[in-house]
C-alpha cells in the first residue's frame, strides 16, 4: 500500500488553474495576484470532513505555484474574524489572526489578499493583476468605462488598501450582485469568481480580454501624445553601445545607498513610450498597481535629452537628475511619514529610463532587477490602456505611500534571509567554462554574486551558466582575451546583463611545455598574448568601469607557483606568470586610491577539470618527469609539503577569501594554493 499522500482533487484543480493564468503575462504579472479554492478534505483529528480554503501564500508566483506554496485554512474559523473585526483602522491586527484559522501547519504564510478570498461566497476566486483590467481601474472615469465595457456583469470596486475591509466589501458586492462574475478593483486589478475552478478562469479570462478588445478597438491613435523629434530609438548597436557606456554611471545612481544589481532592456514598448509627447508627465505619475510600484518604486527617473544626446552630456545631466530625485523622495516620505512608519528604505531610483536607448532597473539581485523592469513594462502598458480611453489616474502619493512603508511589508521584508556574503556583486570570470575558473564561478554563484562565464568555446560558457542557474545567476559569453576588441564586448555583455563589475578573475590561460632550444618565436607570443597581455587588457578595461561606478572592487589573478619556481622545460609559461603576478603589485598599487584590491593567487599543477592539461600540457609534464599522466595529480601531490592534490575547489576558496570581507584591508598579495612547495615560497 502506497504511503505517499494524495492531493486533494480540489488542490490539483486550484495549481493547474494557477499555472496556467500565471504562466500568460496578458493574466498577471511575476509574483503578482493570487488564486483560491474552498473545498473538504478529511481532519486526521476528527476523523471527519472539514471545510477548507486554499489560497496561495504569501510572496509566491501563480505561474510556478505548487502546493506548498498553498496556505490552507479552517473555512469555519476563517469566517469567524468577522465577528471580532475591530475595523478598518486597526484591519491590519487580522493579519496575525490569520494564523490562528490554520489547518494543521497551514502551508505556506497566508497573504493579505486572504480575506478577499475567504469571504467571497464562491467556490473559487482569481485576483489577478492583467495591464487590460489594470488600465481600467487607473482610468480617470474608470467606473464609467467598467459599466459601459462590462455591463452589470463586472462591478467596479473603488480603491482600498488590500486587507480585510476589501475583503468584506467585494464579499457584499457579490451578494449584492448575484449576476456579477467579478470586480474591477480600483487602481489596482481585477477579482472573478465562480463555482467551478473552470468557470473562475473563464470568469477571470472573460474579463482580461472584453477589457483588452474594448481598449483595442476604442483607443485613440496616439495614446502616449506626438511624436518627439529626436526622442526615437537609436538602432540596435548604437543604443546598446550607449547603454553599456552609461551603466556605469546608472549603477552609481541606483546604488547610492545601497549596492545595486541591474537590468537592461530596449523592448520596444519601453522605446515607443519615451519616444512620444507625453512620457515625462505619464513618468511623473508613477505607477499605480500596490505590485508595481512596489517594485519600481513610487516614479522612475528620466533623462531628459534627446537620444543622440553625447556620453558626456548624458553622464553629467544623469547625476543632476539624481541629486533632484533624492531631494523629491526625501520630501515625499517626509510629507506622508507618521511617528510609527518605517525608516526610510534609500532615496534612489529603482528604474533609470533614456530615450532612445531603453530601461535600466535594478534591485537586490538580478531577478529582482529583471522583475523590476516587467513590471514598469506592464505600468506603460496600463498607461497606454487608460491614456487610450481616458486619461491615466494611478492612486493619490497618500495611498502609495501607506503601501510602501505598511508595516505588513515592512515585517515581510525584516523576514527576508539575510543576504550571502557576496550578494549584490557581479563577476567576470575568464577561462571560466572548465577547470579553476569553472571552480571559481560556481563558488561565486554560491556566494550570492552573479557571474559572467567569458570562454573561447561560447558554447562551454553557456552550458556552464546554466549549470548554475542561468541568466539570474550567470551568463556565459564568448571572450579572447587576447583581442581588445572582444574584451570590451565581453565587458559591455556584463554591464548589460548585471548592470555593472565589481569582480574580475583574470584566469583565461593555455600552456606549452618545451624546453628553451623548442620555444619558438610563435609559442612564446602566444602564451603571451593570452596571458600577459590578455590580463593586462581585461584588468585596463574593467578598471575604467570600476573607476567609474566609484564602488571599489577587487581584481584577482591566477598566476602559478611557476611565477616563482624555476621548472624544467617551462620558459614561456613561467615568464608570463611571472608577468602576471608582478602585475598584481603594479596594479595594486595604482588602484588602490580607487579602492579596487588586487590579489593574486599561485596554484602548483591542478589537473582535474584542467582544459590546460586535458589540452596536451599534461603529457608533455608528464614526460618531463617520466610518468604516466594519468598519475600527475599523485605525482605534483608527493612533491608538496603536504602531500595533497589541489583540485580546483582549492583554488575556488581562496578566491573568494581574497574577496570577502574578511580580507578587506589586503590588497598586493600572493596566496599561494599548492600544498607546500618549499621552492616557491614567497620571499
Amino acid at each position: 500500500m502506497s504511503t505517499t499522500p494524495q492531493t486533494n482533487p480540489t488542490v490539483a484543480e486550484l495549481i493547474a488553474r494557477s499555472n496556467r493564468l500565471g504562466s500568460d503575462p496578458k493574466n498577471t504579472n511575476y509574483a503578482g495576484g493570487n488564486t483560491s479554492a474552498k473545498g473538504t478534505d478529511r481532519d486526521p483529528v476528527t476523523g471527519e470532513d472539514v471545510e477548507l480554503l486554499w489560497v496561495k501564500g504569501s510572496g509566491g508566483d501563480l505561474g510556478t505555484l505548487k502546493e506548498s506554496g498553498l496556505a490552507t485554512l479552517r473555512l469555519d474559523r476563517m469566517r469567524a474574524m468577522v465577528n471580532t473585526y475591530p475595523g478598518v483602522e486597526r484591519e491590519d491586527e487580522m493579519v496575525a489572526a490569520f494564523d490562528y484559522t490554520l489547518h494543521g501547519k497551514g502551508g505556506a504564510a497566508p497573504s493579505i489578499d486572504t480575506a478577499m478570498h475567504g469571504l467571497v461566497d464562491a467556490a473559487h476566486v482569481d485576483h489577478l493583476h492583467p495591464d487590460s483590467g489594470i488600465a481600467i481601474a487607473t482610468a480617470a472615469d474608470g467606473p464609467e468605462l467598467t459599466e459601459k465595457i462590462f455591463g452589470d456583469k463586472v462591478v467596479w470596486v473603488p480603491w482600498r488598501r488590500p486587507g480585510f475591509q476589501l475583503g468584506l466589501d467585494i464579499a457584499e458586492i457579490k451578494r449584492a450582485n448575484p449576476q456579477a462574475v467579478g470586480c474591477i478593483l480600483g487602481g489596482h486589478g481585477i477579482t472573478a469568481w465562480g463555482d467551478t475552478s473552470s468557470e473562475s478562469e473563464q470568469n477571470s479570462l472573460w474579463i482580461i480580454d472584453t477589457a483588452a478588445k474594448y481598449i483595442e478597438e476604442n483607443s485613440k491613435p496616439e495614446p502616449f501624445g506626438a511624436p518627439l523629434d529626436g526622442y526615437g530609438a537609436l538602432d540596435e548597436a548604437e543604443r546598446r553601445a550607449k547603454a553599456a557606456a552609461l551603466m556605469p554611471t546608472i549603477r552609481t545612481i541606483a546604488s547610492a545607498d545601497r549596492p545595486q544589481v541591474g537590468h537592461f532592456t530596449d523592448d520596444d514598448v519601453v522605446l515607443d513610450f519615451l519616444a512620444h509627447a507625453e512620457h515625462p508627465r505619464l513618468a511623473e505619475l508613477g505607477t499605480s498597481c500596490p505590485d508595481h510600484f512596489l517594485r519600481t518604486k513610487v516614479k522612475p527617473l528620466v533623462l531628459d535629452l534627446p537620444a543622440d544626446a553625447s556620453i558626456e552630456d548624458s553622464v553629467n545631466r544623469l547625476r543632476e537628475l539624481h541629486e533632484a530625485y533624492r531631494t523629491d523622495y526625501q520630501a515625499y516620505y517626509d510629507r506622508h511619514a507618521e511617528a510609527d512608519s518605517p525608516a526610510i528604505r534609500g532615496a534612489d531610483p529603482a528604474i533609470v529610463l533614456v530615450p532612445g536607448v531603453g530601461m535600466f532597473s535594478f534591485g537586490k539581485d538580478k531577478q529582482t532587477a529583471r522583475v523590476a523592469g516587467e513590471f514598469y513594462i506592464n505600468a506603460i502598458n496600463v498607461m497606454r490602456g487608460a491614456e487610450g480611453l481616458s486619461t491615466y489616474a494611478p492612486i493619490d502619493e497618500r495611498e502609495k505611500f501607506r503601501i510602501e512603508y505598511w508595516a505588513l511589508e515592512e515585517a515581510k521584508l525584516q523576514r527576508m534571509p539575510k543576504p550571502k556574503e557576496l550578494a549584490t556583486r557581479i563577476a567576470l570570470v575568464t577561462g571560466a567554462a572548465s577547470g579553476i575558473g569553472k571552480a571559481i564561478a560556481k563558488r561565486l554563484v554560491a556566494e550570492g554574486a552573479v557571474v559572467a562565464i567569458a570562454d573561447l568555446n561560447l558554447e562551454k560558457a553557456q552550458e556552464t551558466a546554466q549549470e548554475l542557474g542561468g541568466p539570474d545567476k550567470a551568463i556565459g559569453i564568448a571572450a579572447d582575451v587576447s583581442d581588445e576588441t572582444a574584451v570590451r564586448q565581453a565587458i559591455n555583455e556584463t554591464l548589460l546583463a548585471f548592470g555593472g563589475l565589481d569582480i574580475v578573475v583574470n584566469n583565461a590561460g593555455l600552456s606549452l611545455s618545451k624546453s628553451l632550444l623548442e620555444t619558438t618565436e610563435k609559442d612564446w607570443d602566444l602564451q603571451h598574448n593570452v596571458m600577459a597581455k590578455g590580463s593586462f587588457l581585461v584588468s585596463k578595461t574593467a578598471a575604467k568601469v570600476l573607476i567609474e561606478q566609484g564602488l571599489g572592487g577587487d581584481i584577482i589573478y591566477i598566476s602559478s607557483k611557476n611565477s616563482v619556481f624555476a621548472g624544467p622545460n617551462n620558459i614561456a609559461y613561467s615568464a608570463t606568470k611571472a608577468d602576471q603576478a608582478h602585475q598584481v603589485r603594479l596594479l595594486a598599487a595604482e588602484l588602490g586610491e580607487h579602492q579596487i584590491r588586487v590579489n593574486g593567487i599561485n596554484p602548483d599543477g591542478v589537473v582535474q577539470g584542467s582544459g590546460i592539461f586535458a589540452s596536451g600540457w599534461g603529457a608533455n609534464r608528464a614526460k618531463t618527469y617520466g610518468i604516466e599522466e594519468s598519475e600527475l595529480g599523485k605525482f605534483y601531490a608527493q612533491r608538496t609539503i603536504l602531500k595533497r592534490e589541489v583540485l580546483p575547489e582549492n583554488v575556488a576558496n581562496a578566491a573568494f577569501a581574497l574577496i570577502s570581507s574578511d580580507l578587506s584591508h589586503t590588497t598586493g598579495l600572493h596566496v599561494p594554493v599548492d600544498a607546500g612547495v618549499a621552492a616557491a615560497f614567497l620571499r
